[in-house]
């Protein structure tokens, strides 16, 4: 029952997304309202259906630490769950992808519509300038910059060295970052189509400004406080260490 629920939800999401992509790019042309609402009514129908396909809700902590000034969300990346989740619980919003995404039929192109940070992440330095550099027009514009800073899903249980690109494009725009843990991966694992029933947990941190601190200690200081979170809300962080590898539990 399980797996068929989850190939249900699967289904019904790969159609509307293509779906939604379609009207998007018939809409954006001719409508900025309808243009900035799409993406959210997508998302909200797709959290909906995995609650009532899956019995998979979740309930978020801390909405009020989000300022009313655009800044930059840092987000514990784990599955497909927090890239729509982000869409939700966040205002006006662009996104730091892969460029690969954008070559999707319809759902890339829509996607464009929302001038997304689209890099090459083996560019290095280039993909950093990148991100600062569009970052800066985007929060410009009043649209939250979002990152996840790990750059890859990772296993529930895992972490590795944050990025430094959404610290630098903060730090040159004066805006806050804002840090995001869930334990979406205990329920919706990476590459798993599987989507276990429960309640994820979202915990949105308090900002934090860079006001020309050291880059490394900012990054130190969120990462620490989302790992910290993960420890609490998921299981899977029992042992974890901040270099990724969990404590051997002889030690």
């Amino acid at each position: 029952m399980l797996f068929l629920r989850s190939l249900i939800f699967t289904t019904f999401m790969l159609t509307s997304v293509t779906l939604y992509a379609i009207v998007i790019l018939i809409v954006a042309p001719f409508s900025d309202k309808g243009r900035e609402a799409l993406p959210s009514a997508w998302a909200r129908a797709t959290l909906g259906a995995l609650k009532l396909i899956c019995r998979l809700d979740y309930r978020v902590e801390g909405a009020e630490n989000i300022p009313a000034e655009a800044g930059v969300a840092f987000w514990k990346h784990q599955s497909m769950w927090e890239t729509i989740a982000q869409i939700v619980v966040f205002p006006r919003q662009c996104w730091v992808l892969k460029k690969s995404l954008m070559s999707i039929p319809f759902v890339g192109w829509a996607i464009d519509v929302y001038q997304p940070i689209a890099i090459d992440r083996k560019s290095g330095r280039r993909a950093v300038e990148q991100v600062i550099g569009q970052g800066l027009e985007r929060l410009e514009a009043n649209r939250w910059v979002m990152i996840f800073p790990e750059g890859t899903r990772m296993p529930p249980g895992t972490t590795k060295r944050y990025g430094m690109s959404g610290i630098r494009l903060a730090e040159q725009a004066s805006r806050p970052i804002v840090p995001v843990a869930h334990n979406a991966g205990d329920f919706w694992r990476r590459n798993g189509i599987l989507k276990r029933p429960g309640t994820i947990v979202v915990r949105i941190g308090k900002p934090v400004y860079t006001g020309g601190r050291d880059v490394d200690v900012v990054a130190a200081e969120i990462q620490n406080w989302i790992e910290a979170q993960m420890k609490d809300i998921s299981p899977g962080y029992a042992g974890l260490s901040l270099s990724g590898r969990p404590r051997s539990t002889s030690s």
